[in-house]
């Protein structure tokens, strides 16, 4: 039986590493994001009958659409990666209007949340039940960088959302756990590759690591069986200041 998986934001980045991984590994993946050309060139490299559905996450009914696309072609749904994000300004908070933070928080804690919701809906319903859905925290998630509040917020609301619906899911044979990554080279990471604003006030240049070696992580994660969970994992670059005192 063919195994179906979902990964959200999936154009560039990790989400894109992911799925050629999972592609690679046997997993048939629906590749989404809003960006049409560049999915449907994610999915055309991943091979494997990978398939490209424009969603934004951000968007209820496209989230509907998308999932009920995905049960009417393949009856299933074996896996989500919620890896759609966008980050905020680096600027004071009393700077940002109000739309900047209801953008963030749609895409980036409302987005996940809907998603989460269709994939309870599905999993619940098929033969066999359950499934694993994997979200994408941060680092962030832990410990804020200066100026971040809306993108900040966001990431440590994710892990409230994967911790409940962990438990939700237990009764279904759905297994839920996170991903928060540091510093992973995608486009996200242009202030650390010129210089990063610090909790003291200084300007540092920080290590990243290859996205490769989160999609990898992320396909562990994937092919535990159901009765086995990694709840939460951080994959960060060795030196980037984070640990201790910087």
């Amino acid at each position: 039986m063919k195994q179906i998986a979902i990964v959200t934001g999936a154009s560039r980045g990790i989400g894109r590493a992911t799925a050629i991984t999972l592609a690679t590994k046997g997993w048939t993946v629906i590749v989404t994001g809003r960006d049409k050309d560049a999915i449907a060139l994610v999915a055309k490299e991943a091979g494997n009958d990978a398939l490209a559905i424009v969603c934004d996450v951000s968007d209820p009914e496209s989230v509907l659409s998308l999932f009920e696309e995905v049960e009417s072609k393949f009856d299933r749904l074996d896996l989500l990666f919620n890896n759609a994000g966008i980050p905020s300004r680096s600027v004071p908070i009393e700077e940002l209007s109000i739309d900047e933070w209801r953008k963030v928080v749609d895409t980036n804690i409302s987005g996940v949340f809907y998603c989460v919701q269709q994939a309870f809906r599905v999993m619940k319903a098929q033969n066999p039940q359950g499934g694993r859905i994997i979200n994408n925290g941060s680092i962030s998630a832990h410990v804020p960088r200066p100026n971040s509040g809306p993108y900040t917020a966001t990431k440590h609301a994710v892990t409230g959302l994967t911790r409940s619906a962990s438990l939700d899911g237990r009764a279904f044979n759905i297994a839920c756990g996170q991903i928060d990554i540091g510093n992973a080279d995608t486009n996200m990471a242009t202030s650390q590759r010129e210089g990063a604003i610090q909790a003291n006030g200084m300007t540092m240049v920080e290590p990243t690591i290859n996205p490769q070696i989160v999609a990898d992580a992320v396909l562990y994660m994937s092919e535990l069986p159901l009765d086995a969970n990694v709840q939460f994992m951080t994959v960060l670059a060795t030196k980037m200041p984070y640990i201790g005192r910087g």
